[in-house]
């Protein structure tokens, strides 16, 4: 029998803290450190990962969620841009408002006494609060460009 794939729930891992409540170009938000929370139930996940490993995460664009979307836009909002569709771009608004970035761990550590834990990353260009629903080791093999 096929799954209904017209609806999928996702569930958070955690949320983002970082200095940018609001927008900021990605390559600004890039150069200053994040750190993600994780909630204590998916602590355990991080084993294995260390500080200088780089991880994929996957985060939910919770503030564009609420403008909605176009299939097709001018990339980075320039009308001197031709027009493209949104899945030919890094626009934040998708129909799904899923982002993936690749980011670089620089201290593993106890988010507080409820068991979490917080993973500070450079290179995340996620705003504060952003839902985490994944994180992944980056590895070129896997994540580099197909043979």
């Amino acid at each position: 029998m096929d799954a209904d794939l017209s609806s999928i729930q996702v569930t958070p891992i955690g949320y983002v803290r970082s200095r940018f409540t609001d927008y900021a170009p990605s390559s600004e938000m890039r150069e200053h450190p994040s750190r993600i929370v994780v909630l204590p139930e998916f602590a355990d996940g991080l084993l294995g990962l260390e500080p200088g490993d780089s991880i994929q995460t996957l985060f939910v664009l919770h503030r564009a969620a609420a403008t909605g979307y176009e299939l097709r836009l001018h990339p980075g909002h320039n009308p001197a841009n031709p027009i493209r569709g949104v899945f030919g771009t890094r626009s934040q608004y998708r129909p799904n408002f899923i982002a993936a970035t690749i980011a670089q761990i620089q201290d593993i550590s106890e988010a507080d006494a409820g068991g979490g834990r917080t993973v500070t990353v450079i290179g995340l260009d996620a705003q504060d609060g952003s839902p985490v629903i994944d994180i992944k080791p980056h590895h070129a093999t896997y994540d580099g460009p197909a043979p």
